[in-house]
Protein backbone atom coordinates (compact mmCIF):
# COMPACT_ATOMS: atom_id res chain seq x y z
CA UNK A 1 0.00 0.00 0.00
CA UNK A 2 2.76 2.11 0.86
CA UNK A 3 4.34 2.49 -2.84
CA UNK A 4 1.01 3.15 -3.72
CA UNK A 5 0.90 6.14 -1.93
CA UNK A 6 2.73 8.45 -4.67
CA UNK A 7 2.48 11.61 -1.98
CA UNK A 8 4.07 9.17 0.67
CA UNK A 9 6.13 7.93 -1.83
CA UNK A 10 7.67 10.98 -2.97
CA UNK A 11 8.31 11.93 0.96
CA UNK A 12 10.51 8.96 1.68
CA UNK A 13 12.41 9.70 -1.09
CA UNK A 14 13.12 13.16 0.19
CA UNK A 15 11.16 14.69 -2.70
CA UNK A 16 9.28 17.15 -3.08
CA UNK A 17 5.66 16.98 -4.39
CA UNK A 18 3.30 18.87 -6.11
CA UNK A 19 -0.33 18.51 -6.69
CA UNK A 20 -3.68 20.43 -7.35
CA UNK A 21 -6.86 21.46 -5.69
CA UNK A 22 -10.23 19.85 -7.19
CA UNK A 23 -13.25 21.35 -6.59
CA UNK A 24 -15.37 20.72 -9.21
CA UNK A 25 -17.15 17.83 -8.69
CA UNK A 26 -16.83 15.50 -11.26
CA UNK A 27 -14.68 11.96 -12.02
CA UNK A 28 -13.24 12.92 -15.71
CA UNK A 29 -11.86 16.35 -13.92
CA UNK A 30 -10.21 13.94 -11.57
CA UNK A 31 -8.59 11.65 -14.16
CA UNK A 32 -7.88 14.97 -16.31
CA UNK A 33 -6.17 16.39 -13.15
CA UNK A 34 -4.14 13.35 -12.02
CA UNK A 35 -2.91 12.54 -15.70
CA UNK A 36 -1.00 16.18 -15.92
CA UNK A 37 1.96 15.75 -13.69
CA UNK A 38 0.34 16.20 -10.42
CA UNK A 39 1.52 13.36 -7.57
CA UNK A 40 -1.42 14.14 -5.56
CA UNK A 41 -5.48 15.56 -6.13
CA UNK A 42 -6.67 17.42 -2.71
CA UNK A 43 -10.22 16.76 -3.10
CA UNK A 44 -11.83 19.68 -1.39
CA UNK A 45 -14.60 18.65 0.33
CA UNK A 46 -14.52 22.30 2.86
CA UNK A 47 -15.08 24.94 0.03
CA UNK A 48 -15.44 22.63 -2.58
CA UNK A 49 -18.69 21.77 -4.46
CA UNK A 50 -17.54 17.96 -3.62
CA UNK A 51 -20.24 15.99 -1.45
CA UNK A 52 -19.83 12.86 0.45
CA UNK A 53 -21.21 10.94 -2.99
CA UNK A 54 -19.08 12.64 -5.13
CA UNK A 55 -15.74 12.27 -3.02
CA UNK A 56 -16.65 8.86 -3.67
CA UNK A 57 -16.37 9.15 -7.06
CA UNK A 58 -13.25 11.09 -7.48
CA UNK A 59 -11.00 9.39 -4.74
CA UNK A 60 -11.11 5.78 -7.12
CA UNK A 61 -11.10 8.22 -10.18
CA UNK A 62 -7.84 9.84 -8.75
CA UNK A 63 -6.32 6.55 -7.66
CA UNK A 64 -6.80 4.68 -11.07
CA UNK A 65 -4.63 7.66 -12.67
CA UNK A 66 -2.17 7.10 -10.89
CA UNK A 67 -1.71 9.74 -8.64
CA UNK A 68 -2.94 10.11 -4.80
CA UNK A 69 -6.58 11.26 -3.67
CA UNK A 70 -5.94 13.51 -0.47
CA UNK A 71 -9.09 14.31 1.23
CA UNK A 72 -9.67 17.76 2.49
CA UNK A 73 -12.73 17.31 5.33
CA UNK A 74 -15.57 19.94 5.66
CA UNK A 75 -14.49 19.58 9.55
CA UNK A 76 -12.54 17.32 11.86
CA UNK A 77 -15.84 15.58 13.20
CA UNK A 78 -14.67 11.73 13.66
CA UNK A 79 -17.34 9.85 10.68
CA UNK A 80 -15.58 12.56 8.05
CA UNK A 81 -12.30 11.21 9.01
CA UNK A 82 -13.72 7.85 8.59
CA UNK A 83 -16.07 8.11 5.51
CA UNK A 84 -12.57 9.63 3.44
CA UNK A 85 -10.63 7.05 4.47
CA UNK A 86 -13.31 4.21 3.71
CA UNK A 87 -13.67 6.08 0.61
CA UNK A 88 -10.20 4.98 -0.12
CA UNK A 89 -8.28 8.43 0.71
CA UNK A 90 -4.46 8.02 0.70
CA UNK A 91 -4.67 11.03 2.98
CA UNK A 92 -6.78 13.00 4.88
CA UNK A 93 -6.65 17.18 5.46
CA UNK A 94 -8.10 18.09 8.02
CA UNK A 95 -8.74 22.04 8.33
CA UNK A 96 -9.62 24.68 11.32
CA UNK A 97 -7.18 23.24 13.88
CA UNK A 98 -6.55 25.04 17.03
CA UNK A 99 -5.42 22.67 19.96
CA UNK A 100 -2.99 19.90 20.30
CA UNK A 101 -5.44 18.19 22.03
CA UNK A 102 -7.19 18.16 18.69
CA UNK A 103 -4.46 17.36 16.80
CA UNK A 104 -4.15 14.20 18.82
CA UNK A 105 -7.82 13.77 18.75
CA UNK A 106 -7.44 13.49 14.42
CA UNK A 107 -4.88 10.90 14.47
CA UNK A 108 -6.88 8.67 17.08
CA UNK A 109 -9.78 8.92 14.67
CA UNK A 110 -7.28 8.26 11.92
CA UNK A 111 -5.66 4.99 12.77
CA UNK A 112 -6.62 1.45 13.77
CA UNK A 113 -6.37 0.39 16.89
CA UNK A 114 -4.31 0.16 19.22
CA UNK A 115 -2.98 3.34 18.23
CA UNK A 116 -6.59 5.01 17.66
CA UNK A 117 -10.30 4.37 17.16
CA UNK A 118 -11.09 3.78 13.56
CA UNK A 119 -13.59 1.47 12.50
CA UNK A 120 -12.67 -1.62 10.39
CA UNK A 121 -14.67 -3.58 7.68
CA UNK A 122 -14.92 -1.45 4.98
CA UNK A 123 -13.86 -3.53 1.58
CA UNK A 124 -14.63 0.37 -0.46
CA UNK A 125 -10.63 1.36 -0.07
CA UNK A 126 -8.88 -1.66 -1.47
CA UNK A 127 -8.93 -1.10 -5.00
CA UNK A 128 -7.32 2.45 -4.37
CA UNK A 129 -4.16 0.68 -4.09
CA UNK A 130 -1.90 -1.61 -6.56
CA UNK A 131 -1.61 -4.40 -5.86
CA UNK A 132 -5.29 -4.34 -4.27
CA UNK A 133 -4.49 -5.49 -0.95
CA UNK A 134 -6.68 -8.07 1.09
CA UNK A 135 -9.19 -7.20 4.06
CA UNK A 136 -6.81 -8.29 6.32
CA UNK A 137 -3.64 -6.61 4.88
CA UNK A 138 -5.37 -3.01 4.56
CA UNK A 139 -6.28 -3.33 8.29
CA UNK A 140 -2.24 -4.27 8.83
CA UNK A 141 -0.88 -1.25 6.53
CA UNK A 142 -3.08 1.36 6.10
CA UNK A 143 -2.02 2.99 9.74
CA UNK A 144 1.60 3.67 7.94
CA UNK A 145 0.44 4.05 4.45
CA UNK A 146 -1.99 6.97 4.98
CA UNK A 147 -1.05 10.53 5.35
CA UNK A 148 -2.70 12.27 8.48
CA UNK A 149 -1.95 16.28 7.68
CA UNK A 150 -3.39 19.01 9.73
CA UNK A 151 -3.93 22.87 8.59
CA UNK A 152 -1.99 25.84 10.65
CA UNK A 153 -4.59 28.21 10.12
CA UNK A 154 -5.93 29.64 12.99
CA UNK A 155 -3.84 32.03 15.38
CA UNK A 156 -4.61 29.46 18.41
CA UNK A 157 -2.60 26.42 15.97
CA UNK A 158 0.29 29.18 15.41
CA UNK A 159 0.94 29.71 18.36
CA UNK A 160 0.96 26.07 19.32
CA UNK A 161 2.49 25.07 16.09
CA UNK A 162 5.58 23.29 18.12
CA UNK A 163 3.67 20.66 19.91
CA UNK A 164 1.04 20.29 17.28
CA UNK A 165 3.96 19.19 14.51
CA UNK A 166 5.38 17.06 16.93
CA UNK A 167 2.27 14.86 17.88
CA UNK A 168 2.95 11.10 16.91
CA UNK A 169 1.28 10.24 14.07
CA UNK A 170 0.87 14.00 12.63
CA UNK A 171 2.89 13.28 9.16
CA UNK A 172 2.03 16.92 7.51
CA UNK A 173 1.29 20.67 9.14
CA UNK A 174 -0.10 22.20 6.29
CA UNK A 175 -0.51 26.51 5.64
CA UNK A 176 -4.07 27.31 4.92
CA UNK A 177 -2.40 30.81 3.98
CA UNK A 178 -5.82 32.60 3.14
CA UNK A 179 -7.19 31.79 6.26
CA UNK A 180 -3.92 32.04 8.73
CA UNK A 181 -3.35 35.58 7.30
CA UNK A 182 -7.26 36.38 8.45
CA UNK A 183 -6.74 35.36 11.87
CA UNK A 184 -3.84 36.92 12.74
CA UNK A 185 -5.18 39.89 11.54
CA UNK A 186 -3.59 40.53 8.12
CA UNK A 187 -5.06 39.31 5.38
CA UNK A 188 -3.68 38.94 1.79
CA UNK A 189 -4.88 42.46 -0.23
CA UNK A 190 -4.90 42.39 -3.89
CA UNK A 191 -1.84 39.83 -2.92
CA UNK A 192 -0.23 41.62 -1.39
CA UNK A 193 2.13 39.40 1.94
CA UNK A 194 2.52 41.20 4.54
CA UNK A 195 6.15 40.72 6.67
CA UNK A 196 3.78 39.40 9.60
CA UNK A 197 2.30 36.27 7.34
CA UNK A 198 5.47 36.01 5.94
CA UNK A 199 7.34 35.80 9.78
CA UNK A 200 4.49 33.36 10.34
CA UNK A 201 5.14 31.12 7.51
CA UNK A 202 8.57 30.67 8.23
CA UNK A 203 8.03 29.81 11.93
CA UNK A 204 5.58 27.00 10.53
CA UNK A 205 8.16 25.67 8.08
CA UNK A 206 10.89 25.68 10.86
CA UNK A 207 8.86 24.07 13.00
CA UNK A 208 7.57 21.43 11.14
CA UNK A 209 10.64 20.19 10.02
CA UNK A 210 12.09 20.95 13.52
CA UNK A 211 9.95 18.02 14.51
CA UNK A 212 10.61 15.78 11.67
CA UNK A 213 7.37 16.53 9.81
CA UNK A 214 6.30 17.63 6.49
CA UNK A 215 5.20 20.77 5.40
CA UNK A 216 3.00 21.90 2.91
CA UNK A 217 1.49 25.03 1.40
CA UNK A 218 -1.53 26.26 -0.58
CA UNK A 219 -0.15 28.36 -3.65
CA UNK A 220 -2.18 29.98 -6.66
CA UNK A 221 -0.21 30.32 -9.71
CA UNK A 222 3.52 28.35 -10.42
CA UNK A 223 5.30 31.09 -9.97
CA UNK A 224 4.25 31.01 -6.06
CA UNK A 225 4.80 27.13 -6.20
CA UNK A 226 8.49 27.90 -7.78
CA UNK A 227 9.05 29.94 -4.84
CA UNK A 228 7.55 27.56 -2.60
CA UNK A 229 9.70 24.46 -3.34
CA UNK A 230 13.12 27.31 -3.38
CA UNK A 231 11.52 28.04 0.31
CA UNK A 232 11.57 24.49 1.43
CA UNK A 233 8.42 23.48 1.42
CA UNK A 234 7.88 19.54 0.82
CA UNK A 235 4.22 19.64 -0.63
CA UNK A 236 3.02 22.45 -3.05
CA UNK A 237 -0.14 22.91 -4.64
CA UNK A 238 -1.07 24.79 -8.20
CA UNK A 239 -4.04 26.61 -7.64
CA UNK A 240 -7.46 24.67 -8.25
CA UNK A 241 -8.93 23.31 -10.90
CA UNK A 242 -12.06 26.17 -10.75
CA UNK A 243 -9.45 29.20 -11.16
CA UNK A 244 -6.96 27.88 -13.26
CA UNK A 245 -10.25 26.70 -15.89
CA UNK A 246 -11.95 30.57 -15.08
CA UNK A 247 -7.84 32.01 -16.02
CA UNK A 248 -7.19 30.02 -18.82
CA UNK A 249 -10.73 30.86 -20.39
CA UNK A 250 -10.33 34.21 -19.42
CA UNK A 251 -6.95 34.67 -21.08
CA UNK A 252 -7.71 32.84 -24.37
CA UNK A 253 -11.13 34.91 -24.80
CA UNK A 254 -8.85 38.01 -24.36
CA UNK A 255 -6.17 37.15 -26.80
CA UNK A 256 -9.10 36.45 -28.93
CA UNK A 257 -10.47 39.51 -29.06
CA UNK A 258 -7.18 41.59 -29.04
CA UNK A 259 -8.26 42.80 -25.15
CA UNK A 260 -5.20 40.81 -23.77
CA UNK A 261 -2.53 43.84 -22.67
CA UNK A 262 0.47 43.28 -24.75
CA UNK A 263 2.41 42.20 -22.27
CA UNK A 264 0.55 39.06 -21.81
CA UNK A 265 0.13 38.28 -25.37
CA UNK A 266 1.88 34.93 -26.86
Amino acid sequence: MQASNTLLRAFSENRQSFGIWQMIPDANVSRLLARSGCEWIMIDCEHGYISDTGMHHTVPAVAAAGASPIVRLPDMQPWMIKRALDAGAHGILVPQLRTVEEARQVVKCAKFPPRGTRGYGSPIPLDRFTPVPTLTEYLQQANDALLTMVHIETQEALDAVDEIAAVDGIDVVFIGISDLANNIGHPIIDGAVSEELKVAIAKILEAGHRAGKKVGIYCSTGEQGKAAADQGFDMISMSSDYTLLHGIVSQEISIASGRLPHRLRR
